[in-house]
């Protein structure tokens, strides 16, 4: 059967440096043919393929080391009339990964650039298997009893194969992060990069230069160029979460991205354009937020063109049986420990604790109980005081760390309020440090 395509290595970003004009125009030339994206110089203020041993006054053999010290994912190759055992030996030694003797044929140009490619490829796929693992999530398994989380999970994957922007609604901890993976996972872009940015955790500056990119001295500690994730994800995904918090500022370059796939790094001059797909999501009434002035309408409507709605764990009871067990055998696992459930309070209990922070919370519950149980049956004891319904509620006064109340009381605001920026006012602090504080707690 033949290998899908979009499996196949993708099209390279290649920099010739050589100092002699006509080998510059017949790499160029030669790797255009193949489809490459080439810029072809005579100097050596960056390189990213090729790098010739005697450039000029320069020791393009000296430039290597330099090269991947400040990217360790550049892939160079040397091509010299220098040629010698010694040379070669060198280079690959510097960081180098391959090595051509001039003269050279265009076959042999061919060969090296697949190789690279196939290579790159692979680093690629292999760094994408290392961040799954690192944040596993025994839920992903999507499985619920409930219908609306059936009817989101079912659209989900009919939408996935399509470019379309896709807006994913729902509570904090409901799974919206884990979803895009899927969604992405699901795609025909499954084999390029996933990028994720959380609007709210940065300022309104850095967070343009980590979506666009800036370039050497664009503003005080731009040291070297940053390409942004949506150059890093071109080909695939990039997910905005908490889409609604995202400056005001930023929000037309945003719209105009989506809408012509074009974009200025912070402090470029020239328009650069790529191939990128975008998922958001968002907990807060974004209507609501058009109306007020704080989000753009018609960007809006630009991202909101698939509407996917995960519901609140606390409208799931069933399902929160179901993600409990799947997540204890997972945990149990990790702890190297084998259990043969809960015992009949603990799921009570499960079943009657409100979530306010949804999946997220239940989740660090289970793995919680999962160290702390002694046996193989997770008993009520094991659960935390705010879920268990045997232990009194903390008071202020009771002997507990001060960090426990905090944690109890934003717990309580988050459940009892309708937004983010509400529960924000009500505790009296702003988004980024709240977000922060569910970030420290597990909410």
């Amino acid at each position: 059967m033949q290998k899908p395509a979009d499996h196949k290595p993708g099209p390279l970003n290649i920099l010739v440096i050589d100092d002699e004009p006509n080998i510059r125009k017949t790499l160029g030339i030669c790797l255009e043919g193949y489809g490459h994206r080439v810029t072809a110089v005579g100097n050596a203020t960056d390189a990213q393929a090729f790098v010739d041993l005697r450039l000029g006054t320069e020791s393009g053999m000296n430039l290597i080391s330099a090269l991947r010290a400040a990217c360790p994912w550049l892939k160079i190759v040397v091509i010299t009339a220098y040629a010698s055992v010694d040379t070669a030996v060198e280079a690959i030694r510097r960081g180098a990964t391959d090595y051509i003797p001039k003269p050279f044929k265009p076959d042999q140009v061919a060969l090296v650039t697949e190789r690279i490619a196939t290579l790159h490829a692979m680093e690629q796929r292999i760094s994408r298997l290392q961040e799954d693992l690192e944040r596993v999530h025994p839920e992903i398994l999507f499985k619920s009893h409930h219908s609306g989380m059936q009817r989101a999970i079912e659209l989900a994957r009919q939408v996935a194969p399509s470019e379309a922007v896709l807006m994913l609604r729902g509570p904090s901890g409901t799974g919206k992060s884990v979803l895009a993976h899927a969604i992405h996972a699901w795609s025909q872009r499954a084999s390029k990069p996933l990028g994720i940015i959380s609007c709210p955790t940065l300022s309104p500056e850095l967070l343009e230069s980590e979506l666009f990119g800036h370039v050497k001295g664009a503003f005080t500690g731009a040291l070297r160029d940053n390409p942004g994730r949506v150059a890093a994800c071109e080909g695939g995904t990039l997910f905005l979460d908490e889409i609604g918090e995202l400056p005001h500022t930023i929000q037309p370059k945003l719209l105009r991205f989506i809408q012509d796939r074009e974009y200025e790094q912070v402090g470029g001059q020239r328009t650069r354009k790529a191939d990128v797909r975008i998922l958001a999501a968002t907990n807060a009434d974004l209507e609501q937020a058009v109306k007020a002035g704080r989000f753009r309408e018609d960007l809006y409507y630009r991202l909101n063109v698939i509407q996917i709605e995960l519901p609140p764990l606390r409208d799931r009871p069933d399902d929160t049986e179901l993600l409990a067990t799947t997540m204890l055998g997972f945990f149990g696992a990790q702890n190297h420990k084998v259990f043969r459930g809960f015992s009949d309070d603990a799921l009570q209990a499960l079943r009657n604790y409100p979530w306010p922070g949804n999946i997220r919370e239940l989740r660090n519950v289970i793995e919680r109980a999962a160290i702390l149980c002694p046996g193989d049956v997770i008993g009520v004891e094991n659960l935390p005081e705010s879920v268990s319904p045997h232990l009194p509620p903390i008071q202020i006064g009771d002997r507990v760390p001060l960090t426990l109340i905090e944690e109890n009381h934003i717990r309580r605001v988050l459940a009892a309020t309708k937004s983010l920026q509400e529960a924000a006012d009500v505790l009296g602090i702003d988004q980024a440090t709240l977000w922060r504080k569910r970030k420290q707690f597990g909410i």
